[in-house]
């Protein structure tokens, strides 16, 4: 069990919650499943979900190490083979050919090696280059930072409103109990601008300003986050837009708008794949409140109703990284990403067995409710959509 999970700390109410717990308009919140279990029932869905995880875990091996330095290689040889093509980029199918080929490596290095390899889930080979620690990605987010607000921050405090900054990153209106402010009537179209630089929207989120604003970091701290994205913002550049353009002499402008392509094609499926984890009808969202004193057994519920899968065939699944499956990669982030597909009939058996939904839906879908309810909220009013009970 990793240490995420067997230390999470108890979510305590606190003032800035107070905003949230107040819906925008006088609507009713759907009737939570949670709160249809007992404490008994609580603590045998933990048992069980403990011990799938244990079972999973004693299971690895050989063929999970080979699975992952696999992927690598193939990373591997689709960006050397990507770079290759563009030193011809001049011409159009070379340029189409190399821009495809890197577009893939990046969203592969991206998806099912960075962020999976972050999450820790390959710490169990005790390979010192396949380490949470170790790894760093090829992406404008510092892997520290990341590891605090993504694996600490949004896998403890999932769907907690006030708590989980991922909600709508801190600048969408994305459920109706926000506050309405006239700024999020431009969210459809600083919605376009994430999707395409995603990258960067996920870097500067990690940054933290409020907690800077509220004195929960110190300046030097916050000082010292900046320039850390910015060594990484320099180093990202000089790769994709003057060191690689650079050789490939007469074609170098070519080239750099195939790796401006890349990078753009490479955050668009990111921002898709886990906005459609995390933010479609199906979805619940919490009050600190309604999650004071939670158990074990209420935050594996609580991961249950905050994620939605997305259904697809293998490749789908490879190149979303598995977060296909959300609602397993929530229950059990350290465990590796290719176990996933393994495990969730079981899962979803579990959950009919104690009257939970398990949310899932096809991609057009879960995207489209993603963008509607971007579209909806961002004027005032709304209400939550309806959703499954079990």
């Amino acid at each position: 069990m990793s240490t995420a999970q067997l230390d999470r700390p108890p979510v305590k109410p606190t003032p800035k919650d107070q905003p949230h717990r107040r819906p925008s308009s006088g609507f009713k919140d759907p009737e939570n499943p949670l709160h249809r279990l007992t404490p008994e029932q609580l603590q045998e869905l933990a048992g069980e979900l403990d011990a799938l995880h244990e079972e999973v875990f004693a299971d690895l091996g050989e063929r999970d190490a080979s699975y992952i330095r696999a992927t690598i290689r193939l990373h591997r040889q689709l960006a050397l083979g990507g770079r290759a093509l563009l030193l011809g980029s001049r011409r159009r199918p070379l340029w189409l050919a190399g821009t495809a080929a890197l577009s893939i490596a990046k969203i592969l290095e991206n998806m099912e090696i960075g962020h999976n390899v972050l999450h820790g889930q390959w710490d169990w080979m005790n390979d010192p280059d396949i380490n949470s620690q170790s790894w760093d990605w090829d992406t404008a987010s510092p892997a520290q930072a990341w590891r605090h607000s993504h694996n600490y921050e949004h896998h403890t405090f999932t769907n907690i409103r006030g708590k989980d900054r991922d909600l709508g990153y801190e600048i969408m209106r994305i459920d109706p109990h926000q506050r309405w402010h006239p700024v999020y009537l431009l969210q459809p179209l600083y919605n376009l601008l994430l999707m395409g630089f995603f990258e960067w929207g996920v870097a500067m989120h990690d940054v933290n300003f409020e907690a800077l604003r509220t004195g929960e970091k110190s300046k030097e701290q916050f000082i010292a986050e900046l320039k850390a994205i910015g060594l990484k913002a320099r180093r990202q550049a000089v790769k994709d837009y003057i060191a690689f353009p650079a050789l490939s002499g007469r074609a170098w402008k070519s080239t750099l708008t195939a790796n401006f392509t890349a990078n753009i094609v490479r955050n668009v499926w990111a921002h898709s794949i886990i906005f459609c984890g995390h933010f479609p009808d199906q979805t619940y969202t919490f009050s600190e409140r309604e999650v004071e004193g939670e158990t074990r057994g209420g935050w594996y519920v609580r991961q249950l109703l905050g994620s939605a899968n997305i259904e697809g065939g293998p490749l789908f699944h490879f190149l979303s990284g598995n977060l296909g499956f959300q609602v397993e990669h929530h229950l059990f982030p350290d465990m590796p990403s290719s176990r996933y597909a393994q495990i969730a009939p079981r899962v979803r058996e579990i959950c009919r067995r104690y009257g939970l939904p398990y949310n899932s839906g096809p991609f057009h879908r879960q995207l489209g409710a993603v963008h509607r309810t971007i579209l909806r909220l961002a004027f005032p009013g709304g209400r939550p959509r309806p959703k499954p009970t079990a």
